[in-house]
């Protein structure tokens, strides 16, 4: 008897520690990752919800004036891109299917004309028509590539396509970053954004602000199967 009242006082003083234990790891640091968890969550939503309003297509001014609404000063608590992305293409699910679904396919068929329009300059198919989370204001994203801007810009004359011309700055592997003209115009209701890249961006075209890594899209060929599967 007296080994096993021993025993139970050794597991006894084994929870103690145990217990003590589990408590130091509730530091600083761990109470500041908790909080920030909820933060992230809150202010991924809320920019979610000003893209969407807006039309917008900037993450970062998104996340700043949902840090601003909901007082969250500390950026350690801000959440990224990804999480921003996720968050909408989840409200859109669960508000907005339906008509998503329609603002995509006819965005995407407005891209597959463009695509066609400009084919000499290998299109690709890129940002929120591709990934899903489009709205009609944001329009049509692509990748044209060309020894110099005025050989889009001579397309366009042929074609009697009006146009506005921006500069854009994008990002590339290794930190590097480029300006390369964007040249915009209306099909019917949809702006159509022409980002005009070097030839050889081909094999390395710009990052995606949400993967972080470079954002190849899609063809024409891939995006007719995308259409039809629709």
């Amino acid at each position: 008897m007296p080994r096993r009242n021993g025993q139970r006082r050794l597991l006894g003083a084994n929870a103690r520690r145990q217990r003590r234990s589990d408590g130091q790891r509730l530091t600083p640091a761990t109470s500041l990752h908790n909080r920030c968890h909820a933060q992230r969550q809150r202010l991924a939503y809320e920019s979610a919800r000003i893209l969407s309003e807006q039309g917008d297509t900037e993450f970062e001014r998104a996340r700043r004036k949902a840090a601003a609404r909901l007082g969250v000063s500390d950026k350690r608590c801000w959440p990224d891109n990804e999480e921003i992305h996720q968050a909408l293409a989840q409200q859109q699910r669960i508000f907005h299917a339906d008509a998503q679904e329609q603002v995509l396919s006819d965005l995407r068929q407005r891209a597959l004309t463009a695509m066609q329009t400009f084919a000499v300059f290998e299109p690709r198919l890129v940002g929120p028509a591709l990934d899903g989370t489009a709205s009609r204001e944001q329009g049509v994203h692509l990748w044209l590539f060309a020894d110099s801007a005025e050989e889009v810009v001579l397309e366009l004359l042929n074609r009697g396509i009006p146009w506005k011309q921006r500069d854009g700055l994008f990002r590339y592997a290794g930190g590097s970053t480029q300006a390369h003209p964007v040249l915009s115009f209306v099909a019917g209701d949809v702006p159509i954004h022409l980002v005009v890249l070097p030839r050889h961006a081909v094999r390395n075209p710009p990052l995606s602000p949400i993967s972080e890594r470079p954002e190849r899209g899609i063809g024409v060929t891939e995006l007719t199967r995308m259409i039809a599967a629709d």
